[in-house]
């Protein structure tokens, strides 16, 4: 079975990380995904090495370009965010901006409230819709009530999905080994 046509490299600041596991049950068939920062592709164990590399290199291409293809952009983030504060909180939260950054390695996203702007960290960007949503529902209640009080996770728990977003983003990083996010008694946001 011949590879399908090579994509170029995808552009960025390096390579990924790329755990090939070779099976021999599998006959045919190639598939690739997303574990953390790793990316596993799956090959049949009869493969040769210069087959092995050759997939390796397609199947990273492939989902280079489905994250590129899945991205919203900042625009789409506050459309979403007033979207969700509609939804979810009465739409009093209205942000003014919301945007991605690079800069955040221990938070997933942070608020301003007397500028109304919000951030999120770029490594949400690979993670569930919902994940993401909980997090905006998590800023957007910080223009609401600026600390982490009680008042505030009221705001926070009218989103749904709440509890399972909290669960998925602390397994997140406990094997991922970060580090904890921020007290929730802090007056700043995590």
């Amino acid at each position: 079975m011949a590879p399908p046509p090579r994509e170029p490299p995808t552009p960025g600041s390096g390579e990924p990380k790329v755990e090939v596991r070779r099976s021999r049950r599998r006959r045919r068939t190639v598939s690739a995904y997303r574990d953390g920062d790793t990316i596993i592709v799956m090959i049949p164990a009869t493969m040769s090495k210069a087959q092995e590399a050759e997939w390796v290199q397609t199947m990273v291409a492939r989902l280079a370009k489905k994250t590129r293809r899945s991205i919203r952009s900042d625009d789409d983030l506050l459309r979403r965010a007033r979207d969700l504060s509609d939804r979810h909180l009465g739409g009093l939260a209205v942000p003014e901006s919301v945007r991605w950054v690079e800069n955040q390695k221990s938070r997933w996203g942070s608020c301003t409230p007397s500028e109304k702007s919000i951030r999120l960290s770029t490594r949400l960007q690979a993670m569930p819709t919902w994940v993401v949503d909980y997090v905006l529902v998590h800023e957007l209640a910080h223009l609401l009530e600026p600390g982490h009080d009680a008042k505030f996770w009221a705001w926070v728990d009218r989103y749904p999905r709440a509890e399972k977003a909290k669960g998925y983003l602390l397994g997140y990083s406990a094997a991922a080994n970060l580090e904890p996010p921020p007290s929730e008694a802090d007056s700043d946001t995590d």
